[in-house]
């Protein structure tokens, strides 16, 4: 599963998604019930996800950072971050300085700018992406309300298949989760290997060929598959 906007209703602010204790025991039953089989494939580094999830993490393969950090039985995986993210951070937080509402987050191999709470600064912020990508040899990934520049080795598509190749996933059906257009990869991934990808929110195109309307129905659906 992906985390925000699929497990976790979107918020304003990345920094005020947390598990609370009924999400801990969703995620820890779901794990003992799998066997090991329970995955999260999110955007966000693999210290934020540790942040979000708390002691519930431990019992979950994590694939953070768009496919580019792991951890799982027992390794972690996380590449050397470029010193040009240190730059686009810089001038993003410039960017945010005079615009009230945007947001800038920081991660380990990617750094975001958030504009939903002031949408009309999308073309700026869009621009400003563009233009750093392309002085930084750093990778444009777009997502809902923001715009992030990041390390591009992976993405969520690669991380699925990784996993999959791998006792105790391989040889499985995999089931993959996600709302955003950095799910596409994953959704593609999993309908080659014969899995079902499910959309979670608003319809749109996508590969997905389940949908949920909102993270709240696909907790919904977790708690009944425990029942």
């Amino acid at each position: 599963m992906d985390l925000d906007g699929t497990l976790f209703d979107l918020v304003d602010r990345p920094d005020d998604v947390s598990a609370d204790s009924d999400m801990q025991s969703l995620l820890t039953q779901l794990a003992n019930r799998l066997d090991g089989r329970m995955a999260v494939v999110s955007g966000r580094s693999l210290e934020q996800i540790d942040g979000i999830l708390g002691v519930s993490a431990k019992n979950l393969a994590i694939s953070g950072s768009h496919g580019c950090e792991h951890r799982w039985q027992g390794v972690t995986v996380t590449p050397d971050r470029p010193s040009a993210l240190d730059d686009v951070a810089t001038r993003f937080h410039a960017f945010a300085h005079n615009r009230s509402g945007v947001l800038v987050e920081e991660k380990s191999l990617g750094v975001a700018l958030h504009y939903r709470l002031f949408p009309q600064a999308e073309t700026a912020a869009v621009a400003l992406a563009r233009q750093l990508a392309g002085q930084r040899g750093l990778y444009l990934q777009h997502g809902k309300m923001m715009v992030e520049l990041r390390v591009g080795i992976g993405d969520k598509g690669s991380a699925i298949r990784a996993m999959m190749s791998r006792a105790p996933m391989a040889n499985t059906i995999p089931v993959f989760a996600g709302d955003d257009l950095t799910d596409e990869p994953g959704f593609e991934a999993v309908d080659a290997l014969g899995g079902h990808a499910i959309l979670v929110g608003d319809p749109r195109p996508t590969a997905a060929h389940f949908g949920l309307p909102s993270p709240g129905g696909l907790r919904q659906w977790l708690w009944s598959t425990l029942q």
